[in-house]
């Protein structure tokens, strides 16, 4: 499939997502426009079950679009191959509330593992970009760390280098702060805004902690299934 690079990262237009077959086939997305441009910030607020991670799946290429449009870096992935969408997914970084760190692995090791997945990229290189990626998360002194050994902030900043490690054009964050007390979360926030920025990445955070709207450049709400948008 041939595309064209935007300057937009993201462009929904029309997008409809249903559950189930027949007579118990539900509709969860309704009609879903949505625009996110290159380096932005965007936060989505709503209640549990408007559809904030539906969506969010099927921006990351978890899921399969069904009906409307969704491009990615002008990309389009309805009718998407699986293949299509594992190359997309490798320009994806996603964190999420629960940190899934793999408890066998040290902090570098679960770094390291995003890399695995990309291509031409060497053991040696990866051990270095993993370990250079956790000292800007300020993780430096706990590279050889085992996940039970980090506080639960230390955990997400973690799951942040992961996300980052490999530089992609996209960062998905499904409530990043919800397990973590204010001061962690707004440590893990920050980090997540300055290092995106350094990396030109554009955010998309879910979430329903009203204490780290401020970072965004914008903000939209889900409702019933219904996307809401508010410029700030």
């Amino acid at each position: 499939m041939q595309y064209l690079p935007s300057t937009n990262i993201l462009e929904i237009a029309n997008l409809n997502h249903y559950f189930g077959h027949s007579k118990l086939r539900t509709q969860t997305l309704f009609d879903i426009n949505l625009t996110i441009k290159s380096g932005e910030i965007v936060i989505m607020t709503g209640p549990s079950g408007s559809g904030k991670t539906t969506l969010l799946t099927l921006i990351g290429g978890l899921r399969s679009v069904q009906e409307g449009s969704l491009k990615f870096n002008g990309q389009e992935l309805l009718g998407a191959s699986n293949e299509e969408l594992v190359q997309v997914r490798r320009q994806i970084g996603y964190i999420f509330q629960a940190h899934n760190l793999l408890d066998f692995l040290t902090a570098r090791q679960n770094v390291q593992m995003s890399l695995e997945l990309q291509r031409n990229i060497s053991q040696w290189e990866s051990y270095i970009q993993s370990e250079t990626m956790l000292q800007a998360v300020k993780l430096g002194d706990r590279i050889n760390y085992y996940p039970s050994d980090l506080s639960g902030g230390q955990k997400q900043r973690v799951a942040i280098a992961r996300a980052l490690v490999s530089h992609p054009k996209l960062v998905l964050a499904d409530e990043p702060t919800a397990a973590l007390d204010s001061k962690s979360g707004r440590d893990v926030v920050n980090l997540m805004q300055q290092l995106a920025k350094e990396q030109d990445c554009t955010i998309l955070i879910v979430t329903h902690d009203n204490r780290i709207l401020d970072i965004a450049d914008r903000i939209i709400n889900m409702e019933d299934g219904y996307l809401i948008q508010q410029v700030i």
